[in-house]
């Protein structure tokens, strides 16, 4: 299997059963309700975050963030981007092969800021002392 950072796919996103179209690119997941859109219905940043396999569902994958909620941005019904409020954005590949491909090539596209993971720390060291 090539890996192709530049990746576009159809994918059922499992949270609520919608499909989507996935764009990998610039180091963001973008998705789209129709490959035809010029705008896309949300955008990931591929910050400090992690891809896991689901083993309970067949070619599914996770990606989830070391907070709660993953720092993205939707487009509302106003068409308007809003900040999104998702803790795991679950993906449903169409066979093995394809999972494998996507999750490796989400995987190389993850940036580490290395100021998050201070941040991260100062308040966790905030709330040991309250």
């Amino acid at each position: 299997v090539i890996i192709d950072l530049n990746m576009k796919q159809w994918y059922q996103r499992r949270v609520r059963g919608k499909k989507r179209y996935f764009v990998l690119t610039d180091n963001c997941l973008y998705y789209f309700v129709k490959e035809s859109d010029a705008e896309p219905k949300g955008i990931v940043p591929l910050e400090n975050l992690k891809v896991i396999e689901c083993k309970d569902r067949k070619f599914t994958f996770e990606i989830k963030s070391e907070e709660k909620f993953i720092k993205a941005a939707k487009t509302d019904s106003g068409g308007r981007m809003v900040s999104g409020n998702h803790e795991c954005y679950r993906i449903q590949a169409k066979d093995q092969e394809e999972m494998t491909a996507w999750v490796e090539s989400i995987r190389k596209s993850i940036s580490k800021d290395p100021f998050y993971s201070q941040m991260q720390a100062r308040k966790k060291n905030a709330m040991c002392k309250q």
